[in-house]
């Protein structure tokens, strides 16, 4: 059973930093990509970034790229998603993901419930 648990959410102010963690229990070898999303209210699912596990290849939408930065703990089977220069567009409710996609924005076979992110002006 592959469990996924996001933490490190929360309320900051514009122009600061989080960092999102997302611990992965039963993670099978072919598992081998990572993503984290966010939703807003009233918005559709959107992709923030990709990891795969063992090539450490990365993937941002144009968007992100520069602000948000995704890496790997393999020792703990954990994954971050480093934010900085938040805005209040970046609020939303943030989740990781976990499979073998056949391409960096899906589809993953497992989700995490997910982190709020509130970035207030």
């Amino acid at each position: 059973q592959v469990q996924l648990v996001e933490s490190g959410g929360g309320l900051v102010q514009a122009g600061g930093s989080l960092r999102l963690s997302c611990g992965i229990s039963g993670r099978a070898s072919s598992h081998h990509v990572m993503g984290w999303f966010r939703q807003a209210p009233g918005k559709e699912r959107e992709f923030v970034a990709g990891i795969n596990w063992y090539s450490g290849n990365t993937h941002y939408p144009d968007s992100l790229k520069g602000r948000f930065a995704i890496s790997t703990d393999n020792a703990k089977n954990t994954v971050y998603l480093q934010m900085n220069s938040l805005k209040p567009e970046d609020t939303a409710v943030y989740y990781c993901a976990a499979g073998a996609p056949s391409s960096w924005y899906g589809p993953y076979d497992y989700w995490g419930q997910g982190t709020q992110v509130t970035v207030s002006s």
